[in-house]
């Protein structure tokens, strides 16, 4: 009988000492999660402040007041009524009893306006095909589980660094440098740019695959590109469908600002405009591409929906 209590009290002691360790463990732990929070935080305010500093959001400039006197004023409240103003300057008078007068001199270019929305869409959609066909292809040896060798995998991976770091008005100005004014610079500008976008896309996708597939195909005695082909693409294609309807939507809205340095498209319109300060052409042509991007977008998501096989669940 004085065994079994001994023995109980023993196991009651363990129990208690476990328990405490786990406290002090917790407590621990809770202790260190707090004073990461703290310094990421510190950190994270420190950064902000210092780049808001940098971007003069807490510059103080003068400015004019009604009466004509020049003050001081923080820049941030200072300019909101001019952001203000200018977007109310982009607004058409419309009337209702004169309705469609007020449209027709609002869209008073729309026959050019339309001619250059088409150029835009098919400069949009020819850079989506090169870089769907550039990033399609350079995916699989920038993949760390699918490329053949370390050096092409660095070399792949730089080279899509490269064309998606170098914006598109850059590759735009550089095109038109090189082969002069017109749509053929704004197409390889967004597609080299959607290459190095597309190529970093797939490759995330590819290095999430099952490995199993290709492994079966390589015991048949297939060849690396026997293995892409039957192991790897139909993993990867409802994605790669996915991305490639989300670029070209990007494309369209970027095809339609490299015209703002010659290279095709809406953007001409653009710099016409601010250049003659006609503010509601500005609004006009927001309206044009905003729709288009909108109906591009519904067209972008039932054609995806049908591929991937919602439709048929629902």
């Amino acid at each position: 009988m004085t065994a079994t209590a001994d023995f109980t009290r023993l196991g009651a002691t363990g129990t208690d000492d476990r328990i405490a360790q786990f406290e002090a463990d917790f407590a621990e732990r809770r202790r260190r999660a707090r004073l990461a929070w703290l310094v990421g935080t510190v950190v994270f305010a420190t950064l902000f402040a210092l780049t808001a500093w940098i971007g003069d959001f807490f510059r103080v400039t003068q400015v004019t007041m009604p009466d004509g006197a020049r003050e001081w004023r923080w820049v941030i409240p200072a300019g909101l009524p001019r952001l203000g103003e200018y977007v109310a300057n982009t607004i058409p008078v419309l009337r209702w009893d004169s309705l469609g007068a007020d449209l027709s001199e609002w869209f008073w270019r729309w026959p050019i306006w339309l001619e250059l929305l088409f150029e835009t869409i098919l400069i949009a959609y020819m850079a989506t095909v090169v870089g769907v066909i550039g990033g399609f292809l350079l995916s699989f040896p920038a993949a760390r589980n699918l490329s053949p060798n370390k050096g092409v995998l660095w070399t792949t991976r730089r080279f899509l660094e490269i064309a998606r770091t170098v914006p598109e008005l850059v590759w735009a100005l550089i095109f038109v440098f090189c082969f002069s004014v017109g749509p053929m610079a704004g197409v390889m500008a967004i597609g080299l740019h959607a290459t190095g976008a597309l190529g970093k896309l797939y490759s995330e996708v590819n290095e999430n695959i099952d490995m199993a597939p290709l492994e079966g195909v390589k015991a048949a005695g297939g060849t690396w590109f026997d293995q892409i082909r039957y192991g790897a693409v139909p993993q990867v294609l409802p994605n790669i469908i996915s991305y490639t309807l989300l670029r070209f939507e990007i494309n369209v809205r970027a095809s339609s600002i490299i015209g703002y340095v010659g290279a095709g498209g809406l953007g001409q319109e653009f710099r016409t405009a601010m250049s003659f300060q006609e503010y509601t052409d500005l609004s006009a042509l927001f309206v044009i591409i905003f729709v288009t991007v909108m109906v591009i977008d519904y067209g972008s998501e039932k054609l995806r929906h049908r591929v991937i096989g919602m439709e048929a669940r629902a």
